[in-house]
């Protein structure tokens, strides 16, 4: 997949296209029909398959004070769109200029003068343009006046529910990440660089924890989870803490994975950590030694809970859904 920042570095090389355009966060399974969607219209065409996507999201710049943690950055939507295979993504900077701009004249700079576009898909409640005025209705009469025809995809649901971004953003953030699955397609998922921590995992309590350079903006709900760990390619089994650790009194959010049965330096590297499932609430223990027969326990679970990795497992022992005292 080309990535293109500036229309004008791809003017004049597109005879025609077919473009699907949104925010995309997520890239969750009604964004992957729509790009699927435009893909096979295109090669039936044999035009170029083209995603027009925006950096910064324009909740950024239109609303921040009411802007909610995002589920893809922009390296990984990059990512992740370009395995549904399109030729092109058109990676825009939304500004306020962009903001101000008419549906018609958006589409006139960007999609007709740039990417010659001949046909239009997009989501069921796509609206385009200054004060969301570009709907299905108006984008349609635009063009039968400009050459371009324009399909609506209708809305994608599962579970009886629509597939959509807040909708996955609400059950990461309830601890609900089994579920957020079959939304996405994939489970939810955080990268970041392993950074020196308070050296406890290892030394203290026998069990040696990766801690993530934070840098994702979207996580579960505080406690501890079955994960898959992406090193170099390579899947490990492991178990993560999401929270402050309140045994130790911290204030600052962690997220530290113990990956099972690994050895191996992995300070400096970028590792990528699945959430599978949640097994308890972060709790605060009354000493060292509680604390060390609890993450035995979490790690067996884990084991249970990822030998059968297609399946959601029932978590049974009596206190692993207690409230937590602290934190």
């Amino acid at each position: 997949m080309i990535i293109a920042r500036n229309i004008e570095d791809i003017a004049d090389v597109i005879a025609g296209s077919c473009v699907t355009i949104g925010n995309f966060d997520g890239v969750h399974k009604g964004h992957q029909k729509l790009i699927q969607l435009a893909c096979s219209r295109a090669k039936a065409q044999g035009l170029v398959s083209v995603v027009v996507t925006f950096d910064p999201h324009p909740l950024r710049v239109l609303r921040d004070d009411r802007k909610p943690p995002f589920i893809t950055l922009i390296e990984q939507k990059l990512e992740l769109i370009s395995q549904h295979g399109p030729q092109v993504c058109l990676l825009l900077e939304f500004n306020m200029d962009m903001a101000k701009l008419a549906p018609e004249d958006f589409v006139k700079k960007f999609l007709l003068a740039g990417l010659n576009m001949k046909e239009m898909i997009i989501g069921y409640d796509y609206h385009l343009g200054k004060g969301r005025a570009g709907n299905f209705e108006t984008l349609t009469e635009l063009g039968k006046q400009n050459g371009f025809t324009v399909d609506r995809l209708d809305p994608v649901s599962i579970d009886d529910a629509v597939v959509s971004s807040t909708r996955i953003r609400d059950l990461v953030q309830a601890g609900k990440v089994w579920a957020v699955r079959p939304l996405l397609g994939r489970f939810y998922q955080v990268k970041g660089e392993v950074v020196h921590g308070m050296n406890r995992g290892g030394r203290l309590l026998g069990f040696p924890t990766a801690n993530l350079k934070l840098v994702d903006e979207l996580f579960p709900k505080t406690g501890v989870y079955a994960i898959w760990v992406e090193v170099d390619g390579e899947v490990h089994k492991g178990v993560a803490n999401i929270g402050k650790n309140p045994t130790f009194g911290n204030d600052a959010l962690s997220v530290e994975a113990h990956i099972l049965d690994y050895k191996g330096d992995l300070y400096g590297r970028d590792i990528r950590i699945h959430f599978v499932q949640r097994i308890r609430d972060e709790k605060k223990f009354s000493g060292i030694d509680e604390l060390k027969e609890r993450i035995g326990k979490d790690i067996e679970l884990g084991r249970q809970i990822l030998a059968e990795p297609d399946a959601e497992i029932k978590v049974t022992l009596a206190d692993v859904e207690s409230p937590a005292t602290d934190g």
